[in-house]
């Protein structure tokens, strides 16, 4: 116990070192001007130090015994990295801060410790921003989506507009839903979100796979209602309400609402569950 409380810390130093050269661009991706879609990812690593020290009482009573197979995914992790070093692939070199990480902990600390870290541990993996080409294949149908549905409830509204593909026109004033009005990113923050309502919920796997499906569902019926309510915002008073702060307001704002049906689904759903059991 004693020698891996003075080899972990080291181990650690030098890990961080190997990545060294990740961190700036990691750090842009998150806080960056250019893109701040992915700045939930910043709160990764504070949120899993959170559930490690919620453990702090199980891991002091945790036989620790070094295993090998952790020794390997590190290896098999570091050599990941230098091919997409070498390569030049970003996501992949992201991914294997992460990955070495919990092959270390794993090799140093063992697999009882391991266990009691593995939720904290994977879920470090959402501090790696979604490769862009994902973002650009799937942000599409979504944008399509979201252009459709959107322009429906407008005329629900008794507001006259006329789509063409996604640009809104009305009467006084025209739209564009850019890619940015996808939800893509909403749903990658939402299902963080709903990892962690799962971590809190009892052993029901049927729970917890409604909880993380339904995050997408909520993720993108809130950009909906963001898009709709931007267009009829738009037809009063301009297209001047689609940018600068209510644009930035309203993307907060879907955030929270997501945020706030998905703990009232979390604490409803627990309770129906507790009552049956």
């Amino acid at each position: 116990m004693k020698s891996n409380s003075i080899k972990l810390p080291i181990l650690l130093i030098l890990l961080a070192a190997i990545f060294y050269p990740v961190y700036p661009d990691l750090y842009t991706a998150w806080v960056g001007t250019s893109n701040s879609d992915n700045s939930y990812g910043i709160l990764v690593p504070f949120i899993s130090l959170y559930f490690v020290w919620n453990k702090k009482e199980e891991l002091k009573r945790t036989v620790m015994i070094p295993s090998t197979s952790g020794l390997a995914l590190l290896t098999i992790s570091l050599l990941i990295y230098l091919v997409g070093y070498a390569g030049g692939v970003v996501f992949l070199q992201r991914m294997m801060i992460v990955l070495s990480l919990n092959g270390l902990i794993l090799y140093v600390l063992g697999r009882e410790t391991y266990k009691q870290l593995s939720f904290p541990l994977l879920f470090l993996f959402f501090m790696v921003p979604i490769p862009e080409s994902v973002v650009n294949t799937v942000s599409f149908p979504l944008q399509t989506y979201a252009t459709i549905l959107s322009t429906k409830i407008i005329q629900w509204c008794g507001i006259p507009v006329y789509r063409e593909g996604h640009m809104l026109y009305f009467s006084q004033t025209q739209l564009e839903v850019a890619e940015a009005c996808s939800g893509i990113r909403s749903i990658s923050a939402l299902v963080m979100l709903s990892v962690i309502f799962m971590s809190q919920c009892k052993n029901n796997k049927l729970l917890k796979a409604i909880i993380v499906l339904s995050s997408v569902l909520i993720a993108f019926v809130a950009n909906l209602l963001r898009v709709s309510g931007t267009g009829i915002l738009a037809h009063f008073f301009g297209a001047v309400v689609a940018r600068g702060f209510l644009h930035e307001f309203s993307g907060i704002a879907v955030f929270a609402f997501g945020l706030v049906v998905m703990f009232i689904e979390y604490k409803v759903l627990n309770r129906i569950w507790s009552q049956k059991n």
